[in-house]
């Protein structure tokens, strides 16, 4: 068992408990200005947590009279409490592989992932792939994910085994390929549809599991597999549908050959019912306005991965097209294309794919996309995302002293927008002191312990 995750201390803590810090989160998309009442920042304020939920939340002047002298208060002062980050794509089959080295998606994924993904028809692997990727979640403030398994259904249960013994809120799903693809990672449109389906009846609403119907991408799924997905997909409305889209030239190329006659890449999934609230995508790089529009009529969301992006080559996403056609966007790490787990690196990479393009994203901009953003997006706002009261207590302690040159920076900070943007750019997993799920520590770094008062 890693230091990160102790066998017996998942449990929901009934009994109350308050953290004393900064409290930061979105009642809505930042706007221009400090004062549009979009974002929550408390200098010293005061979390409440009981049963698993955020019980109360305010500034702890006006909060710390009214707790019983029962209750604990964690102090974390100096430190800033935020939700629990939100990875809309991430592969956690492709833990070992990250960062190895291609020209390009197609060749990567011929020589590394598919080998890969071949070690989990063996499920004491997948158990041991499994802990360690949440292992690393935890320790980069991931609280929530969509997970891409491998074909393998045995892979989906290792997760799923291993999430729900965590009480993490995760949504993950078996990939479903039956061509274009080793013979050894191929499965048919009626058994990946019904492993799918006993997936979704085993898994789907158990603790804080959700599913995802995970088509890996229109090359790899015969029209017979995405029309059964589409089956699926409408059967349980409120499963999830992860895939890739318009990530590469040569593969928009390709999907262009595999299904003529349709208008675009996106226009595959739109013909088999796959574009509707709680659908991603990852990438959507090489896609016009009238995709981008598409996604926003149906409440698709676009996973924007710049790690991964840039490390194979793919492209630039479009920021402006995005909010001139109201396409939904989030933020992703793709590990294994992507070159780390932390949403806060992800961050810092996709401020930089936004100048290349022209556009400026601030850092209140980019914190509301990896928490109360991509939670709205996914049809989970109120639940995960937030630090208001009823909601799911997962949230994280950053901490801007985690390194030297952090903390000298945060010194000199003159606003929330330059702490924030100090953490993004020089922030990594050190910057993460704890990580809460459903009220439960699950990973703390030993180095920046918290004061009980």
């Amino acid at each position: 068992m890693s230091p990160t995750h102790q066998a017996g201390d998942t449990a929901i803590p009934e009994k109350p408990c308050a953290y004393r810090a900064q409290l930061l989160y979105f009642r809505a998309r930042p706007g221009d200005t400090p004062e549009d009442g979009s974002t929550v920042w408390l200098s010293d304020g005061l979390l409440v947590v009981e049963g698993g939920r955020i019980a109360q939340v305010g500034d702890y002047r006006q909060l710390a009279p009214s707790l019983g002298a029962d209750v604990p208060v964690v102090d974390w002062r100096g430190k800033l409490i935020v939700p629990g980050f939100i990875d809309t794509h991430i592969h956690y089959p492709q833990t070992d592989m990250i960062a190895s080295p291609a020209p390009g998606l197609l060749p990567w994924l011929e020589k590394y992932t598919f080998p890969t993904e071949r070690r989990f028809e063996n499920p004491d692997y997948a158990a041991e792939v499994a802990r360690f990727f949440l292992d690393e979640l935890q320790r980069c403030g991931t609280t929530t994910a969509l997970v891409y398994c491998t074909v393998h259904a045995g892979s989906a249960e290792a997760f799923f085994t291993e999430s729900h013994a965590r009480n993490l809120r995760m949504a993950a799903g078996k990939v479903m390929m039956d061509r274009n693809c080793p013979e050894f990672l191929r499965d048919t449109a009626e058994s990946g549809a019904r492993d799918s389906e006993t997936l979704i009846q085993r898994w789907h609403g158990k603790g804080r599991q959700m599913y995802a119907l995970a088509p890996r991408f229109a090359p790899t799924s015969s029209e017979a597999q995405l029309a059964v997905c589409g089956e699926l997909a409408q059967r349980y409305s409120d499963v999830f549908i992860q895939s890739h889209v318009a990530e590469n030239q040569a593969e928009v190329k390709w999907v262009g050959e595999l299904f003529p006659g349709h208008r675009s890449y996106l226009d595959v999934y739109d013909h088999f019912g796959l574009l509707r609230r709680r659908s991603v995508y990852g990438h959507c790089i090489w896609l016009d306005d009238v995709d981008r529009r598409r996604m926003h009529e149906t409440g698709a969301l676009a996973a924007h991965c710049p790690t991964s992006n840039q490390f194979l080559g793919s492209g630039l996403f479009d920021f402006a097209a995005a909010q001139a056609t109201g396409q939904p966007v989030s933020l992703a790490t793709d590990v294994g294309g992507g070159s780390s787990f932390s949403m806060l690196q992800t961050m810092n990479e996709a401020h930089k794919v936004a100048r290349l393009s022209g556009y400026h994203l601030s850092a209140t901009t980019m914190f509301y996309l990896a928490t109360e953003g991509a939670a709205q997006s996914l049809d989970l706002g109120g639940q995960i995302g937030t630090l208001a009261a009823g909601a799911e207590a997962d949230f994280i302690v950053l901490d801007p002293q985690a390194t030297p040159l952090l903390a000298r920076r945060t010194a000199a900070s003159e606003s929330l927008e330059e702490l924030l943007f100090a953490l993004a750019m020089l922030g990594d997993d050190r910057a993460v002191a704890a990580s809460y799920a459903a009220g439960r520590k699950l990973h703390q770094r030993e180095d920046r312990p918290a004061r009980n008062s």
